[in-house]
């Protein structure tokens, strides 16, 4: 089974130096960036199986950039997990709507994390 890649979208460095131990502890191979354009360069150069999604990033939101990754024919069964710390009903919605597989809300257990990932990288495809 080939490693499975992870694209990590994130701005704050202390969740993502914890998101990359984490994820490379479930061996993951990770690749972090830390702004919506950088997320743009970093899909152009390598699909990767999941991108894991900040909602608020510096230059572009991670709602514009999932719905970039949805409009790409070549990206659009990248499975996308949307974060925020102001999350709120009406964030997930929002996050849903622009064709996320799924949202969490920071901070988060790091086991629903990882559960979440392995439920989106391993199967239970609907569809």
């Amino acid at each position: 089974m080939s490693q499975k890649s992870v694209l990590l979208v994130e701005d704050e460095d202390n969740i993502a130096l914890a998101l990359e131990h984490l994820l490379g502890r479930e061996g993951y191979r990770l690749r972090r960036v830390a702004s919506g354009n950088a997320a743009l360069e970093a899909l152009a150069e390598e699909r990767p199986d999941l991108v894991v999604l900040d909602v608020m990033l510096p230059e572009r939101s991670g709602y514009e950039i999932c719905q970039m990754i949805r409009n790409d024919a070549a990206l659009r069964d990248i499975k996308v997990l949307m974060m925020t710390a102001g999350g709120g009903e009406i964030e997930r919605r929002k996050g849903l709507a622009v064709g996320a597989d799924a949202f969490m809300t920071k901070p988060f257990a790091t086991r629903d994390l990882t559960t979440q990932i392995g439920q989106l990288l391993n199967g239970s495809d609907d569809g």
